[in-house]
């Protein structure tokens, strides 16, 4: 019997390797959004975080949302990620 393979992703924050179920996923669209793509299946580039603030201020911090996305993100951006992961750390 085989066993089912678990996809795993890195976290930009702390760079540790993770069940892609763990993770948050920000996604880069072809119109130039960033969101959180809670589903996992969204399209468009993505990039990984923990659900922890701590990681999400460590990418902020060495730019590694930036370097996933290769191109600089507005400061708006992170400040409405900042707040949706808020949201999503309260549930």
């Amino acid at each position: 019997m085989m066993n089912k393979k678990i996809p795993m992703r890195k976290c930009v924050g702390c760079g540790e390797m993770k069940n892609k179920k763990e993770l948050l996923r920000v996604i880069h669209t072809k119109e130039g959004e960033f969101l959180i793509d809670t589903t996992g299946r969204k399209n468009g580039r993505g990039a990984y975080l923990c659900f922890s603030k701590e990681c999400f201020h460590k990418a902020v911090k060495s730019k590694g949302l930036e370097r996933s996305f290769k191109q600089a993100i507005p400061k708006e951006v992170y400040e409405e990620l900042e707040k949706e992961m808020e949201q999503i750390e309260t549930r």
